[in-house]
């Protein structure tokens, strides 16, 4: 017995030592933490509890027989982020570069499948090479499990990833499955082919940076969530993000103490220039609406002309999904249209309330935007906004033209109260655009065409640039002050907060994808 103790207690620091010293010591010169100082810095002290500490790989081949490390190259288990239950596993690179074998698949798999049989965040911190090539179709094999459980997963249980250094090849699959990526800058890439194959087939110089790097995926492609400095400044962003989040889709999010104090915000009076080309900053709405403090936003840097985010209003968590007048006047296009679709279906998943915040002159005209599908992305935020059963409540702080209106969370697409400032234009297009073809005979026929233009002009605008018509239809259920807006969204959305929708009965839509 006493012998079989001291065995084990010389294996579990054997594991503890991951790939050997030196190696550990290298990860440190690049300011890279290990993957067991990942998890301890991730998780409440002392909550860790591993999960297959001891195992190895089982491949004899290329002399592989020999180089046995335990734990294969994944930490795995549980433990607590600020006393709520998470499942967590962390790639070794100090083991075979972190690459994948089917051993170090099947933890990861384990692991996955306890979070959803508790219904429990499932966070990966991914540091690997790709598939171990010296184990052929297995290591593949072991992704394709890994794949599957983040389809089963999916809308069940939060799954975040953080990349934490290289994620090559089939390695970016299981990240782009998962609910949230964030990058660590500097010392993370995805790509599914390298610098070296890209210059092969295609000729091109590029480096691994430029390629899939975290300003690459952040700006460019919209792949990564969030970037983060450093390892420790990624952690942190995960259980800031986790605190917006619940636990599974069968609960509501934490309700954080709040005291109810002076809700009315005068600031927000004087945020609309008087010129309706003027553009104005929507985080300054968004900060005179919610709780003080609490803007997470999410895809920062990717298609900016549209904001989404995680706030907390009277201490409840919601989602936020606005228009940005600051880039791109705030009109709807391709990116921003996936950016808020996906954006939505996932609080509409986890049974978070949206907060939708109005202010688009339509979608981005052009050759580039109808040849790249604008009226496929744009289907897609109108089908998510649709099918969304979480409270959803709209407020219209400018314009609302054309197609955009509607697909903005309109009343007609089923949200439950929809709010405008006085300063709202709710119509099919602009006053000048409207006139120069309503009028047009009476213009060309007029002796100063400028004079009737600017008169039309203005019939038009008084006619439809407000939001009173739409009130008069019940398109809009109150016009309301701008420093009234915050109070009227807690009573809102305390209102909402048992709503119950019935779905029909089907096994899916099929969204335009």
């Amino acid at each position: 017995m006493s012998k079989n103790i001291e065995i084990l207690n010389n294996k579990i620091a054997e594991a503890h030592l991951g790939g050997g010293e030196k190696r550990i010591a290298k990860q440190h010169e690049k300011k890279k933490l290990t993957a067991r100082e990942r998890v301890n810095y991730f998780l409440d002290e002392g909550s860790f509890e591993e999960i297959g500490i001891l195992v190895t790989h089982r491949t004899t081949d290329f002399g592989m027989e020999k180089q046995q490390y335990y734990g294969d190259g994944v930490v795995t288990g549980y433990g607590t982020v600020n006393g709520r239950l998470v499942y967590v596993f962390a790639q070794d690179f100090t083991v075979f570069g972190g690459a994948l074998s089917e051993t170090h698949a099947e933890k990861i798999c384990k692991v996955m499948d306890h979070a959803m049989k508790v219904g429990a965040p499932i966070i990966g911190l991914n540091d690997s090479g790709g598939a171990r090539i010296q184990e052929g179709v297995r290591s593949l094999g072991g992704y394709a499990d890994i794949f599957y459980r983040n389809v089963q997963a999916s809308g069940v249980i939060p799954q975040i990833s953080a990349i934490m250094g290289p994620c090559a090849g089939g390695a970016v699959y299981s990240p782009a499955m998962t609910d949230f990526t964030i990058m660590v800058e500097g010392s993370s890439y995805m790509f599914v082919t390298g610098p070296n194959v890209v210059k092969t087939v295609t000729n091109e110089e590029v480096t691994s940076e430029e390629l899939g790097g975290a300003s690459t995926h952040s700006t460019k492609s919209g792949v990564t969530h969030l970037t983060s400095n450093n390892d420790i400044t990624c952690l942190e962003d995960i259980k800031s993000l986790l605190s917006y989040l619940p636990q599974n889709n069968k609960e509501t999010t934490e309700k954080y103490s709040y005291e109810l104090g002076d809700e009315i915000r005068e600031v927000l009076d004087d945020l609309i220039p008087d010129s309706a080309n003027k553009p104005y900053d929507m985080h300054e709405v968004i900060k005179g609406i919610i709780d003080e403090d609490s803007f997470f936003e999410i895809h920062k840097d990717y298609a900016e002309n549209i904001i989404v985010g995680f706030a907390r209003l009277g201490g409840r968590s919601i989602g936020i999904v606005a228009n940005q007048p600051m880039s791109l006047a705030g009109v709807l296009d391709v990116d921003s249209s996936k950016k808020a679709a996906r954006f939505t279906r996932f609080c509409d998943c986890f049974n978070i309330p949206l907060l939708v915040l109005v202010d688009v002159p339509g979608f981005l005209p052009g050759t580039d935007q109808e040849w790249n599908g604008i009226i496929l992305h744009g289907a897609k935020l109108l089908y998510a906004l649709s099918e969304a059963t979480v409270p959803r409540v709209t407020v219209i702080t400018r314009k609302a033209y054309g197609g955009a209106y509607d697909v903005m969370n309109s009343k007609h697409i089923g949200a439950d109260l929809n709010f405008a400032w006085p300063t709202a234009e709710i119509a099919v297009m602009g006053a000048k655009g409207a006139s120069e073809i309503i009028f047009r005979k009476e213009i060309q026929d007029a002796e100063d065409p400028e004079l009737e233009l600017s008169e039309k002009e203005a019939e038009y605008a008084e006619k439809f640039a407000n939001p009173f018509e739409a009130a008069k239809r019940g398109f809009i259920d109150e016009v309301i002050m701008p420093r009234d807006t915050r109070k009227k969204l807690l009573k809102a959305f305390s209102m909402l907060e048992k709503k119950s929708v019935l779905r029909i009965d089907r096994k899916h839509g099929n969204i335009p994808l």
